[in-house]
């Protein structure tokens, strides 16, 4: 993971991502259910007009799930091979990239000009010159680096700059490059929840939640005088959204009117006010609420366990040496801390994590590197903190992606896991 913008902690119970593997070959399909439960309140800053929201509606809970459905391909099912199209829908069945963060560069970053079948896969942490030596040795057709090759916006392809180099070599080598990155850290399952499991079982928590990433919709609560009227209005406001749907109609007892909420689309909000301005009743009472996109509770960057088993620091330590396996890592005790002294919870994120681990409370903290005034922080707090250096933290999730892959593909493709790929840093 690369550094990004905090988020405010948050914990929500984790749900199921279920994917079905029929027959040999997957496509997806994401679902989001929301819970019509909502908390609304008053901004404590007024807005001027009328298409600003006067109160706000969260729903409470919410929750994603992953499902697969059969798809009939040409090349899969006479020749045992997959399209390129078809590769890119099982990895987005297995970590949808909208769970990416924001600012990341995820997906398919080079694509061959000329069609092929995918035979041959590689997992990479981190694409560089020797991994790309590897790809072409073994006839790649897909390249799956964790992280992005390509980051930053370039002006110019050449070869004095080892990305742009790589990428040069992947064109003319028809190898495809597709970086998945921050939605694998995302997703139930991915590298967060691999990383956090090196210390045995416990209840599981999201740091950092990832929201939804459909667009806002907004709820239109109005009055009309009639039964006739509310027909009109909804006629003319299904045709405005065709996902306008009326959520209720009460009748007050003192018989005011029937009292309508109705919601709609981003897009559909204009034309459906202008449509309740039209009519008297409606324009006279209506309230306007923005639906804030709900959270997938399961999925989010960083994770914080409570252990099922306690341990102690140096048993924590030995844990992860095996887990990572790594001969050497490094270790800040917390302020009053001793390797005797016992963890009850931890708080992890691959990669460069501090801006996620910041302010979380934990006995111990487990990422891939933090600053030297990070470190400080946190032990000054009481937390200890194990660093394995960045990639360290990631690259043993790819043996795990890999049998969730290889299971998904016909027999006839090959998925590896680079032998090449490794951190840059050693311990001498």
């Amino acid at each position: 993971m690369l550094t990004g913008c905090r988020r405010l902690p948050l914990t929500f119970f984790s749900s199921t991502c279920r994917g079905l593997c029929i027959g040999r070959s997957l496509t997806s399909q994401a679902a989001l259910h929301s819970s019509p439960s909502s908390v609304s309140f008053t901004p404590p800053s007024p807005t001027h007009g009328l298409l600003t929201s006067q109160r706000t509606s969260v729903p409470l809970h919410s929750s994603i799930r992953l499902t697969s459905t059969r798809f009939h391909s040409h090349s899969a099912h006479c020749s045992g091979s997959m399209e390129l199209k078809e590769v890119l829908q099982v990895m987005e069945q297995l970590a949808p990239l909208s769970l990416a963060e924001s600012w990341d560069n995820v997906g398919l970053l080079v694509e061959p000009s000329k069609s092929r079948p995918v035979k041959t896969i590689l997992l990479t942490n981190d694409l560089t010159d020797a991994v790309m030596e590897e790809a072409e040795a073994m006839s790649c057709d897909l390249i799956i680096s964790y992280h992005p090759p390509l980051f930053r916006p370039i002006k110019r392809l050449v070869q004095k700059d080892w990305k742009q180099r790589i990428a040069i070599r992947a064109v003319e080598a028809g190898i495809a490059i597709f970086s998945p990155h921050t939605s694998w850290d995302s997703v139930k399952g991915g590298v967060n929840d691999w990383l956090v499991g090196g210390l045995g079982s416990g209840q599981v928590s999201v740091l950092s939640q990832a929201i939804s990433s459909a667009s806002h919709s907004h709820k239109l609560e109005f009055m009309v005088k009639s039964t006739e009227e509310l027909n009109a209005v909804m006629e003319e406001l299904k045709a405005c959204d065709s996902g306008t749907t009326l959520e209720q109609s009460v009748t007050r007892p003192d018989s005011s009117g029937i009292h309508v909420s109705v919601t709609c689309s981003d897009s559909a909000l204009t034309p459906s006010v202008q449509t309740l301005l039209r009519h008297n009743a409606p324009s006279l009472s209506l309230t306007i609420l923005k639906l804030e996109k709900p959270p997938l509770p399961g999925h989010g960057q960083g994770r914080l366990s409570v252990l099922d088993q306690p341990v102690t620091v140096a048993t924590a330590i030995q844990k992860m040496k095996s887990h990572l396996g790594l001969s050497h890592l490094r270790l800040a005790l917390g302020l009053g801390k001793k390797l005797e002294s016992s963890v009850c919870t931890v708080a992890v994120c691959a990669g460069s994590g501090a801006s996620v681990l910041n302010g979380v409370k934990a006995d111990l903290y487990i990422t891939g590197e933090m600053s030297h005034h990070e470190v400080l922080d946190a032990a000054a707090n009481g937390t200890s903190v194990i660093l394995s250096d960045h990639s360290n933290s990631e690259r043993g999730f790819l043996a795990v992606f890999r049998e969730k892959l290889a299971v998904r593909l016909p027999d006839i493709v090959t998925v590896a896991v680079s032998k090449a790929d490794r951190d840059p840093l050693e311990v001498v």
